[in-house]
């Protein structure tokens, strides 16, 4: 009567102690994906932070550039500044433009063509295949680069983590259900070698 009462208290408690390592290792898997939702969410607040933050934009270096040589006609053509890192777009400003397809440059007023974000085109039917452009922009700051930069890269990593969340998942799913059977099978090993040695 004893040893059967022994068997049973020893079966229940290696039964508990399977039980716990289980436990563990589902809690260990659980902790381990919602720190890394909430190591994402805290950088996404810091770098959202960064970005609305007034890095010193009112320190923006100008530009000033003199005889670009370019064209103003149906195909669009990029000013040079567009092809700096830093510049800005939208600070693009034409100062003067004049053909020099001439031997004496004339002055083309502003009504014949038309700038947009630093590409140049025509408004009208005019076309002037060799003109002389000087223009005006501005740089972003090494500040809100390094921020752009941040942001960029960041939002690159979190997409590329994410695609990679549902391998994640079925890893962890596969080391839980190899790390069950492993128990399950110890388990049953210990109950032959207790029921052989009635």
């Amino acid at each position: 009567m004893a040893e059967d009462q022994f068997k049973h208290f020893s079966l229940g408690k290696m039964f508990r102690d399977k039980k716990a390592q289980t436990a563990g290792l589902i809690t260990g898997l659980i902790f381990g994906i919602a720190s890394l939702v909430i190591g994402v969410i805290i950088a996404f607040v810091i770098v959202s932070t960064l970005s609305d933050a007034d890095l010193l934009s009112n320190n923006r270096e100008s530009v000033t550039v003199s005889g670009e040589i370019g064209w103003i006609n149906n195909t669009p053509y990029s000013l040079t500044g567009l092809s700096v890192k830093r510049a800005i777009p939208s600070t693009f400003a034409i100062t003067n433009i004049a053909n020099v397809t001439n031997v004496t440059p004339s002055i083309i007023v502003s009504g014949n063509y038309t700038l947009t974000n630093g590409i140049l085109t025509n408004s009208t039917e005019d076309a002037f295949a060799n003109v002389t452009i000087n223009y005006t922009y501005s740089l972003y700051n090494r500040e809100e680069t390094s921020t752009d930069d941040l942001s960029g890269n960041f939002t690159a990593g979190v997409d590329n983590v994410s695609g990679k969340i549902p391998t994640i998942l079925l890893i962890a799913a596969i080391v839980l259900l190899l790390g069950v059977l492993v128990l399950l099978v110890g388990a049953w090993q210990r109950m032959r070698v207790g029921g052989g040695s009635i």
